[in-house]
């Protein structure tokens, strides 16, 4: 019997892509997109905004992979340039959006056993996070919602793992203080609160 081919891993198919496949970039692109696609809502926080800076970071990924170095993951470099097409659009815009988002709006995965109760807090922190700066929320987004690395995050914003740290803990300060009245007192939460700690990004 044949043994079955193996399934191209994420630089075969940048590899591919340079060599001019017309299929690798679409396959790469199949495999990733739904979480760039929510990585751009959470950060732009607007899905037409999401949408333009997902088809943004896309053509430049389709235009760069050959440039393409393996000393990080292909996800890791896609999400760099996602999060930095979001960040151009925001400066752009310099505006903040106000339509709430649907928490299982059409383009975004529906989050099973999703309660009423659960969808509210959602929506608030939702609100909580558009109040953060830019600068903070991006962290904030990948290191705490994303679940990457301070090293990871910092590659990816292309500022130092410091930089990563302070502005997770100043971001997680405001979100503390925003979302306070969703806390037990007498429970530490997930919202840690760094005016009696310092400085240390939650990897």
């Amino acid at each position: 019997m044949t043994a079955p081919t193996a399934e191209p891993t994420d630089a075969d198919l940048i590899k591919a892509h340079a060599a001019g496949d017309p299929h690798a970039f679409n396959e790469l692109v199949r495999r990733h997109r739904d979480r760039m696609w929510a990585v751009a809502l959470r950060t732009v926080r607007d899905p037409e905004e999401a949408a333009d800076a997902l088809q943004d970071a896309f053509i430049s990924a389709f235009r760069a992979a050959s440039n393409f170095r393996a000393e990080s993951q292909v996800t890791t470099w896609l999400h760099r340039i996602v999060v930095n097409a979001c960040l151009d659009r925001i400066r752009r815009k310099q505006a903040r959006p106000t339509v709430p988002l649907d928490e299982q709006g059409p383009q975004e995965p529906a989050v099973p056993r999703d309660s009423m109760g659960e969808r509210e807090t959602r929506l608030v922190i939702k609100e909580a996070l558009d109040q953060l700066p830019e600068d903070q929320r991006a962290p904030i987004v990948l290191v705490d919602v994303e679940g990457y690395s301070v090293s990871e995050t910092a590659e990816m914003l292309g500022i130092a793992e410091g930089t990563v740290k302070s502005r997770c803990a100043r971001g997680r300060t405001k979100l503390a203080k925003l979302l306070g009245h969703l806390r037990n007192p007498t429970d530490e939460g997930d919202v840690p609160t760094y005016e009696s700690k310092h400085g240390e990004g939650r990897r």
